[in-house]
């Protein structure tokens, strides 16, 4: 009698994840995955009123601005929090700031004044800055460094100095290759190729398979693809194109290769700074007489 609830068992969870992973819907596709590995999520308390969460903050920053002596302080943004000098620049995305500055002759005067205004302005408008995640790194192409870098202090805590750090999903290495950035996709990737193994396992169709390769695999391995990519090594391109290949004998599907992938997104962002006229880089190109 136990025979044929054997049989069903697999049938079960075929049906139950293709009704869930059906479509490019990447939601889906991990609530199918979830329902194969049967994976336990760590409980944690629920609100429910979610849904309100906005409008509750805004009156919340509306009561704070009403009842802030300092009106102005409590309700300015960082659009003026700029560099002061010339040789410095900031980078603002989100809550994260960058500041880059270009030393020369062993002159560190101007970095160090425009991190010391940063942390000023950050005090005057009751912004805390987090130390402990602070990183410094020096990018020094010279092969000979003779000069010894003073550590940096913020608010007597000493920054840390690393020789790589993850700056927008994309880890930027002192010496400015991309080998520990692939290394980390890599791994990433790899990781995610067995979730793909476990689909093939339990009968899932071609097109369930492409779609997760697309959803999670692909979207790894091309994250920033046209910052790293044209500087990889050979080594780590074919390491990256290991993986494709992986997924292409997994899924019995033929995905397109990193080379092709590259290409068309450089020329697609080339048209896209071309056509705006304010992007940054616009000046950069020249169109031929032939247009």
């Amino acid at each position: 009698m136990f025979g044929p609830c054997y049989v069903l068992a697999p049938l079960h969870f075929s049906q139950a994840t293709l009704k869930t992973t059906k479509g490019p819907d990447t939601c889906g596709m991990w609530q199918g995955l979830r329902h194969i590995t049967d994976y336990q999520q760590r409980s944690r308390e629920v609100t429910t009123s979610h849904t309100t969460l906005p409008d509750e903050l805004n009156e919340f920053y509306a009561l704070f601005e009403a009842l802030n002596p300092n009106r102005h302080r409590g309700s300015r943004f960082t659009y003026d929090c700029v560099a002061s000098q010339s040789n410095t620049s900031i980078i603002k995305f989100a809550d994260d700031t960058t500041v880059i500055g270009l030393i020369t002759g062993g002159d560190e005067t101007g970095y160090r004044r425009e991190v010391a205004e940063l942390v000023d302005w950050c005090d005057y408008n009751n912004l805390s800055l987090n130390t402990d995640k602070t990183k410094e790194m020096i990018v020094d192409p010279r092969r000979r460094r003779q000069e010894l870098h003073t550590p940096l202090f913020i608010g007597g805590t000493e920054v840390e100095r690393v020789k790589t750090f993850k700056f927008l999903g994309v880890h930027i290495s002192e010496d400015l290759t991309w080998s520990h950035n692939t290394h980390y996709i890599v791994r990433k990737s790899q990781q995610r190729l067995y979730f793909l193994k476990r689909l093939r396992k339990f009968g899932m169709s071609a097109q369930i398979l492409s779609n997760f390769y697309r959803s999670t695999i692909k979207s790894a391995l091309t994250s920033s693809i046209t910052v790293w990519y044209g500087n990889c090594t050979a080594q780590d391109r074919k390491a990256l194109q290991r993986v494709i290949k992986t997924a292409q004998s997994i899924s019995g599907a033929a995905f397109p290769s990193l080379q092709d992938i590259y290409r068309t997104r450089v020329i697609r962002r080339a048209h896209s700074i071309i056509s705006d006229s304010t992007h940054p880089q616009h000046s950069l190109f020249t169109l031929l007489p032939s247009g």
